[in-house]
C-alpha cells in the first residue's frame, strides 16, 4: 500500500532520497543544467514536500513551490526498484491536491531531456510542452539547453 505523506523537516529518509537523486542526475547532466533545490531550499514556508512510502519503507519523494500564479513540482524521484508501482502518480496527486487546495490551476515543471521515463509519466498525466518559465526564462541557453518544460492546467481549481 502507497502513502504520500506531507514532511516539514529534511529527515534522514528525505536527505537519502534526495541525495540518490542528485547522483542520478550528476551521472546525466553538469552541474550547470542540474536545477534541484538544495535539501535546505525544500523546507521553505513557499514549498510543500511529500515523502511516499510502499509498505511504511520510504521509496519516493516531491514537492511543489508555490508562486503568485503557479505551482512548480520540485524534486520527484522514486527509487529505481519501487518504479512502475504507481508512486509518482500517487505524488502528483497529492502535488495536485495541494495546488487545489492553495486555489491554483497552473502546475508546472522542469526536467531533463534525458529522464524519459519521467516524461511519459508527465505527458500521460496530462502534462504538455511549454516555453521556460520564471526563473528559467532568466537563464542562458547553455544553463538550459538539457531541459525541457511542462505545464499542466489543473481542472476545478
Amino acid at each position: 500500500m502507497t502513502v504520500v505523506e506531507t514532511v516539514s523537516a529534511p529527515t534522514d529518509e528525505v536527505r537519502a532520497l534526495v541525495d540518490e537523486l542528485e547522483r542520478s542526475l550528476a551521472s546525466e547532466y553538469p552541474a550547470e543544467q542540474r536545477h534541484g533545490l538544495s535539501l535546505d531550499a525544500i523546507f521553505r514556508p513557499h514549498i510543500e514536500f511529500f515523502i511516499a512510502r510502499l509498505d511504511g519503507i520510504a521509496v519516493g519523494c516531491g514537492g511543489v513551490a508555490f508562486f503568485e500564479t503557479f505551482g512548480e513540482v520540485k524534486r520527484m524521484y522514486v527509487r529505481e526498484d519501487s518504479r512502475g508501482l504507481g508512486i509518482a502518480g500517487a505524488i502528483l496527486a497529492r502535488i495536485e491536491t495541494a495546488m487545489r487546495e492553495r486555489r491554483l490551476d497552473v502546475l508546472r515543471l522542469e526536467t531533463g531531456v534525458r529522464q524519459t521515463a519521467a516524461i511519459r509519466l508527465y505527458e500521460r498525466a496530462g502534462f504538455r510542452e511549454c516555453e521556460a518559465f520564471g526563473m528559467y526564462a532568466q537563464m542562458t541557453p547553455d544553463a538550459i539547453a538539457a531541459s525541457r518544460f511542462y505545464e499542466k492546467r489543473l481542472d476545478s481549481a
